[in-house]
């Protein structure tokens, strides 16, 4: 599902003893945390793209710190508007367990032709799902502890995510080396996958998934905290 795109131009536990929390800053994420981390991620990933690709002119784009690095957002008042509105309802998507996917299509804008597809897949951790489901009967807090987690699922610390998060966006920039360049105007349409029985605004409607007929995919890097994994790729058209 996806809301209306705007015009382009042409050119979401309790934590251990305070003692351990003192030992590092390794800590496990609250699911909320989590959820804000990872929507905070694909905003940041929208923009990127869309300088990247050169979907919209340099000139509309600001440049902010983020994750260590120095990104681009835009400051066009209409792509804001527009991803405000994304952001708005995956934030409460997320923090409802609800979203498996973010898609970032991008269509030139004469022909209609869908020509990259950037895919975010979002992997909520067994674990937590577990944990949540245990959360809501009353009293039983002690009770069918579920045991630790295997080494692949332990706590991370903020500047091990962070690492994660700087390293996938340095793989993106670094995309244009191998991703066909994009002469054409084009625009673009963010669809987000959510569960069937989630609540839809009524400004948001059904999409087909826009894939990329006889494209190439390549698998980028991933990040993950201890509630969800981020795996990315990317499939384009290639050139004639």
């Amino acid at each position: 599902m996806d809301p209306a795109p705007p015009k382009t131009k042409s050119s979401r536990s309790k934590t251990g003893d305070a003692g351990e929390k003192d030992k590092s800053k390794t800590h496990k994420l609250a699911l909320k945390g989590s959820s804000k981390l990872v929507s905070e991620f694909f905003e940041y990933s929208i923009n990127t793209i869309l300088y990247q690709r050169g979907v919209y002119p340099p000139e509309d784009f600001t440049a902010v710190k983020k994750y260590g690095l120095n990104m681009l957002v835009t400051s066009d008042d209409q792509v804001k508007a527009y991803i405000k509105k994304i952001m708005s309802q995956l934030k409460t998507w997320m923090t409802g367990q609800k979203i498996s996917k973010l898609v970032i299509v991008i269509t030139n804008k004469e022909t209609g032709e869908h020509v990259e597809r950037w895919q975010f897949d979002v992997q909520i951790n067994k674990l937590t799902k577990s944990k949540s489901s245990k959360r809501e009967a009353p009293n039983q807090e002690n009770a069918d502890a579920p045991p630790a987690p295997p080494a692949s699922e332990q706590a991370l610390t903020d500047d091990e995510i962070q690492a994660q998060i700087r390293a996938l966006f340095r793989q993106i920039t670094a995309s244009v080396t191998f991703l066909p360049e994009l002469t054409d105007p084009c625009t673009f349409n963010v669809l987000v996958y959510a569960d069937a029985d989630s609540d839809v605004p009524i400004e948001w409607g059904d999409s087909d998934a826009k894939e990329i007929e006889g494209g190439e995919k390549v698998q980028l890097r991933s990040f993950s905290t201890t509630n969800h994994r981020v795996d990315t790729m990317v499939s384009y058209k290639l050139g004639s």
